[in-house]
C-alpha cells in the first residue's frame, strides 16, 4: 500500500477563549496518499474547515495545536515547524482553496497579478516570467481568452471564474498536495460540476493528493476515493466512497445519506432529516457525540465513548460495530451506489 504523502495523527486544535475552550477539532486521523481524493464530509460546523486550517498552519490566537497533535507531510512533521519553514510549504507544496473566492481574492489587484504574485513567492523568476505563468493558469484553469482576462479585477468575473482563479492561484506552483474547502459554495449547479471536474481532472495530470471538504455528498460520491465522515469535532466513519455509499456502518453517516433527495421518490415516504443540531464544542457530550440525535442509541451511548472499530474494509466509532459487523437489523437508508461524473 502506498505511504500517505499527508498522515494527520490525534490532531486536536482547540481555542481557549477565557476560562473557556472550544474544542473544534478533538483527536481527528487520517491520511492521503500521492494522487488520491480523501472527501471530508460532514455538517457545518462539525470542524472540516479547522483541519483544513490546522494542515495549512494558519490557525490564529486564541486558537492552538494542542500537545500530540502530528501533522507529517511527506516526511516532515509540520506542528512545532518554524514559521519561515512552514511558508516555503504553504502555496509552493500545499495549496488551498478557499471557501469564497470573493473574499479571498484581493479587489484592489488584478486576478493576474495575484496568482503571479503566488509564484514569484515561491520560485526566483522576473514579473514577465510571473504575469506568463499567471496566463497559462488562466489558460489551464479553462478560462477564455486568459490574455485578456489576466488584468481582469475580481469584481469583474463571475462566481464560477472567481472560483477558477482561487484554482490557478493554489496550482501555481504545482503543489503536491491540494486542500479544497468547499470549492463550489454559492455556485450553481452546472458551474459546480464544472468546478469539480476540473479539479479531478487536475488531480490526474498533476498526480496531486486531494483534501476535498465539503457538505455535498453528491460531489464526494463523483470524485472521491475514500471518505471520512466528520462529527463534533471527531471522525466517526472512514472508508472507499464506494463501501462508505453502499454500506454505511455509522447511524449518523446513513442519516446524511437518507437526507438526500432522490428522483421518483413518493410523497407517502417523506424524506429523513437528522433531528437535532450539532453540539457545541465548548461542551461536546461525554460519551457517544451523536447519542442525542440517534435513533439507535441506547444506554452504553450515553455513558461511554466508542472508539473506531473496524467493520470490514470501513471503521465507525458506533457501539453497534463493536464486534466487528453491524449490530442493527435495519437501516434508516437503502444501500446508494455513487453515480460516475
Amino acid at each position: 500500500m502506498t505511504s500517505p504523502l499527508l498522515r494527520v495523527a490525534n490532531l486536536r486544535t482547540w481555542f481557549h477563549v477565557g476560562a473557556r475552550t472550544a474544542k473544534a477539532v478533538d483527536g481527528v486521523s487520517f491520511g492521503i496518499a500521492e494522487g488520491r481524493t480523501l472527501g471530508l464530509i460532514g455538517e457545518s460546523g462539525c470542524g472540516k474547515s479547522v483541519t483544513a486550517l490546522s494542515v495549512m498552519g494558519l490557525i490564529d490566537s486564541p486558537g492552538r495545536l494542542e500537545e500530540g497533535s502530528s501533522i507529517e507531510y511527506a516526511g516532515r512533521q509540520l506542528v512545532g515547524m518554524p514559521e519561515r519553514e512552514i511558508r516555503t510549504i504553504r502555496g509552493s507544496e500545499i495549496g488551498m482553496i478557499f471557501q469564497e473566492p470573493m473574499s479571498s481574492l484581493n479587489p484592489v489587484y488584478t486576478v493576474g497579478a495575484q496568482i503571479a504574485e503566488a509564484f514569484r513567492a515561491h520560485r526566483d523568476v522576473s514579473r514577465g516570467e510571473a504575469r506568463t505563468r499567471a496566463i497559462e493558469m488562466l489558460r489551464l484553469v479553462g478560462i477564455a481568452n486568459p490574455e485578456k482576462r489576466v488584468d481582469s479585477f475580481p469584481h469583474e468575473m463571475s462566481g464560477g471564474m472567481r472560483q477558477r482563479v482561487m484554482i490557478a492561484s493554489a496550482l501555481a506552483c504545482e503543489p503536491k498536495l491540494l486542500i479544497a474547502d468547499e470549492p463550489t459554495t454559492a455556485l450553481d449547479v452546472t458551474i459546480q460540476a464544472q468546478i469539480i471536474a476540473l479539479i479531478d481532472e487536475l488531480r490526474e495530470r498533476l498526480n496531486m493528493a486531494v483534501l476535498l471538504i465539503t457538505h455535498d455528498l453528491g460531489v464526494v460520491g463523483q470524485v472521491a476515493d475514500e471518505v471520512a465522515v466528520m462529527y463534533a469535532g471527531r471522525i466517526v466513519e472512514t472508508g472507499s466512497v464506494d463501501d462508505l455509499f453502499e454500506n454505511p456502518q455509522h447511524p449518523y453517516t446513513e442519516a446524511l445519506l437518507a437526507s438526500i433527495p432522490r428522483i421518483g421518490m413518493s410523497r407517502d415516504r417523506p424524506l429523513k432529516v437528522v433531528g437535532g443540531t450539532v453540539p457545541s464544542p465548548f461542551a461536546w457530550p461525554p460519551a457517544c457525540r451523536f447519542a442525542d440525535r440517534c435513533e439507535y442509541a441506547f444506554d452504553r451511548c450515553h455513558r461511554e465513548e466508542p472508539g473506531l472499530f473496524q467493520v470490514g474494509t470501513q471503521r465507525s466509532a458506533c457501539w453497534l460495530c463493536e464486534g466487528g459487523t453491524r449490530e442493527a437489523s435495519h437501516r434508516m437508508v437503502e444501500p446508494t451506489v455513487r453515480t460516475s461524473p
